[in-house]
């Protein structure tokens, strides 16, 4: 049982003594150990993709042999090149991926298939400049800044908030926000253990939620924009199109964290008698920034809003808007402006990491700069393996035309169950969540599903921005209740710091209270959001509307 400092254990008559032969009682079999096993004998995603390209090879042949296809009604200006238009409607039949002219594509193009894999590029971009905001020290600077003389009564709901934000940083959300979080409450004499489960719930937990768009919004729609283009070959991401869905996450999970935090998790804990210790006090004053990262601070922020009138002023300046498609009307003009903020992402978090380095002193040249670029890079390598599978995987998917035949029959299958908008999108967050509790990464799950269920909701009148918001939203919840997340050993760890009996199944527990809660307010707000066909961000709705 987790709980604050125990007293002793009692001695006395009333005391008993297990008898020396006595066996301990068999662990019980839950199942999360079953997860936990199952999870275990999983491979790397990567290896998974290996097989799952090896699985399409012989399941292309079979759809070949057999005659598979499927047809829908073309609408639009330009079929995709995997398509072939017969009488007004555009028909797809299955290829076998063994063919003379798949099996030369597949060993000519290699390189140009991963290049042309546009989840890639993205990435890269926007990690150019965020390796220097993250190493030159302004994410960890801004998180400890942030949370610097809360006041004892809103420490939790600031922690949820900071928590969800922190996702822009990366790594340093588990390796200095959770942490840090358990060492303030701890020094306003409130249980450190709740602060560490309100931050890994925020942080983990709530991590389809965020105030701004960033680097999942750009990775995340890089796979949506491949599978879209099947239905719709002009189809192009809009990196805000989640915008008010993420933003609304936090308004959500905000009141929630606050409230299992300091009403069931805290009370369950009991009271945490260490709060006066000199150690904490020592070490909270270490966490403190110091005057040179407030300078860096102070000249990040004023980066920051440069960048910004920058790109407001590429939209907005009278006779010169290179951002704005004047030959457009609506929302269609301002598509170069959404096409741009993946370029903005970069140009902001390199000013603000170049701005900040420069007031801190851990930048003091130009190569500095260029080196933690390269750094941020080498961190990616991981990344870049995957990128390999995954871009053959999709591509020799397109190839063998299963993915359209696979959507369009399987919209047709939906049609005839008539089954509403909410509950089909519902079931997109249910099997994302399942999925979660074995394969932690979110880019391999949705480059693996995106071809399949992105056009055959557009097929059914559902955009890409709320399938891929209702995939968002399974894949959080259910991350602080797996032992396969990446860092939960590391999250382990940092409750050992406070109480060295804290076990998996105790962290699992203490967590278990903030998924519930998440999943319920989830599946909730994804069925009202499209109930009420609410906006999901800057010209991103709920229905898909086909061109023409």
């Amino acid at each position: 049982m987790l709980a604050g400092r125990r007293p002793a254990r009692p001695e006395g008559p009333e005391t008993t003594v297990a008898a020396p032969d006595a066996l301990p009682p068999a662990p019980r079999r839950t199942l999360l150990d079953l997860v936990e096993r199952i999870g275990n004998r999983l491979p790397d995603p990567v290896m998974i993709f290996v097989w799952m390209i090896g699985f399409l090879i012989v399941l292309s042949g079979i759809g070949a042999a057999l005659g598979w296809s499927a047809s829908l009604l073309f609408r639009g200006e330009a079929p995709p090149a995997w398509g072939e238009l017969e009488g007004g409607r555009l028909v797809f039949r299955a290829e076998s991926l063994l063919s003379e002219d798949n099996l030369a594509r597949l060993f000519t193009e290699t390189a140009k298939t991963l290049t042309g894999f546009a989840p890639l590029g993205l990435v890269l971009t926007v990690m150019y400049g965020a390796a220097v905001a993250e190493r030159s020290g302004f994410f960890s600077a801004l998180i400890r800044a942030s949370l610097r003389g809360a006041d004892r009564r809103w420490l939790t709901p600031l922690v949820a908030v900071v928590g969800m934000v922190s996702h822009h940083a990366s790594d340093a959300a588990y390796l200095v926000f959770i942490p840090l979080a358990a060492l303030l409450y701890a020094a306003v004499g409130r249980h450190p253990l709740a602060g560490l489960a309100a931050a890994f719930a925020a942080v983990s937990g709530g991590y389809a939620g965020n105030i701004t768009p960033g680097q999942m919004d750009v990775l995340l729609f890089g796979f949506t924009q491949e599978a879209a283009r099947i239905i719709d070959p002009a189809w192009t991401m809009n990196p805000l199109g989640n915008w008010w869905f993420i933003l609304a996450i936090v308004a959500v999970f905000t009141p929630l964290i606050w409230f299992v935090t300091d009403r069931i998790i805290e009370p369950r804990l009991g009271p945490w008698g260490g709060g006066g210790d000199a150690e904490l006090r020592e070490e909270l004053a270490r966490s403190a920034p110091t005057a040179d990262e407030r300078r860096g601070l102070r000249r990040a922020g004023l980066a920051a809003l440069a960048v910004a009138a920058g790109f407001a002023a590429l939209a907005l300046w009278p006779g010169y808007t290179p951002l704005i498609d004047e030959t457009k009307a609506g929302t269609a003009a301002l598509q170069p402006f959404y096409s741009a903020l993946v370029a903005g992402f970069f140009v902001l978090f390199l000013a603000v990491g170049v701005a900040f380095g420069s007031g801190a002193g851990t930048i003091r040249s130009h190569r500095e700069v260029f080196a933690m670029m390269g750094e941020g890079v080498r961190a990616l390598a991981p990344y870049l393996v995957f990128a390999f599978f995954a871009a053959h995987f999709v591509a020799m998917f397109n190839w063998s035309r299963l993915g359209p035949i696979a959507a369009i029959n399987g919209a047709h299958v939906l049609e005839t169950l008539n089954l509403p908008a909410p509950a089909l999108l519902l079931g997109v967050l249910g099997f994302s969540s399942g999925l979660d509790l074995f394969i932690g990464s979110a880019s391999a799950k949705w480059s693996a599903l995106a071809p399949v269920v992105v056009p055959m909701f557009m097929l059914l009148g559902i955009s890409p921005e709320m399938t891929t918001a209702a995939y968002r939203m399974g894949d959080s919840f259910t991350n602080i209740m797996t032992p396969l997340m990446s860092y939960f050993p590391l999250i382990l760890g940092f409750c050992r710091r406070w109480d060295p009996s804290v076990g998996v199944g105790s962290l699992l527990a203490l967590m278990l209270p903030y998924a519930l809660a998440f999943m319920a307010a989830g599946a909730l707000m994804t069925g009202l959001w499209v109930v009420f066909d609410w906006p999901l961000g800057p010209g991103a709705g709920v229905r898909y509307v086909p061109p023409g």
